[in-house]
């Protein structure tokens, strides 16, 4: 008797882990004009998060805040900050950073233990919910704004599906440009050049894909704005309603 064909879940290429030789190959010599260019792609993001912070910026939260870049330009911004870092070694840092800052507090702790008492006015996360259990991340995160509060996540994640892979290698050819024109404005002036300075930042690969984040995202947080980005980030943006 015939059978019954069975579907088989489909796979999407991915250059990151591929043993392909030629993609390899190419892989390498890309990594080596990135080696030469370097950048920050979070740094890069951080005007984004600038961009659309709410009006309302009376106290916000930092989670994963590393060595407090993100902090400074908060709290530039008119907020009062708490910095968070699940990373003993970061968090001292950025403790250190501004030591002498009244409006900056700084704790080493995890941010499932943060009072859900909708508190802060801003959540941002640059490269941090990806070490972080997702779903519960996102419904405390609306627990933790006020009304009005705005979520700003700059997130990564794997790719899932054909889209996500052409973005990501439009990223991969673009990545070297950028650094290259960065570093010809570094050569005209004083700019923010990526170091060695300070701890080494904890890694995680991302668990989920493009779509597994925003479509939970948009479950859990009703009118959450999902965009994949250029340089392999997403950006995700959700405001508390205010009734």
């Amino acid at each position: 008797m015939p059978t019954t064909p069975t579907t088989m879940p489909t796979r999407t290429f991915d250059p990151r882990t591929t043993t392909n030789p030629g993609v390899r190959a190419v892989g390498r010599w890309l990594g080596r004009l990135n080696d030469r260019y370097p950048w920050s792609h979070n740094d890069h993001f951080h005007g984004w998060i600038l961009r659309r912070l709410p009006r309302r910026r009376r106290r916000a939260l930092d989670v994963g805040c590393g060595t407090g870049l993100l902090v400074d330009r908060l709290r530039r911004a008119g907020a009062t900050v708490v910095g968070l870092d699940a990373d003993a070694a970061m968090a001292e840092v950025t403790a250190a950073r501004f030591a002498g800052d009244p409006g900056v507090t700084v704790r080493h702790g995890r941010f499932e233990d943060v009072p859900a008492d909708g508190s802060f006015d801003v959540v941002t996360m640059v490269a941090s919910l990806h070490h972080l259990d997702l779903e519960p991340t996102l419904r405390h995160a609306a627990g933790v704004l006020a009304p009005g509060g705005r979520l700003l996540v700059v997130g990564l994640a794997r790719i899932g599906a054909p889209r996500d892979l052409a973005v990501d290698l439009v990223s991969s050819f673009v990545n070297p440009v950028v650094g290259m024109i960065k570093s010809l404005g570094r050569s005209r002036g004083p700019a923010e050049v990526p170091g060695d300075d300070g701890p080494p930042v904890p890694m995680r690969d991302s668990r989920e894909s493009y779509g597994e984040v925003r479509d939970t995202a948009r479950r859990v947080l009703p009118g959450a704005r999902f965009r994949q980005r250029l340089f392999f980030r997403y950006t995700l943006e959700w405001t508390s309603p205010t009734s």
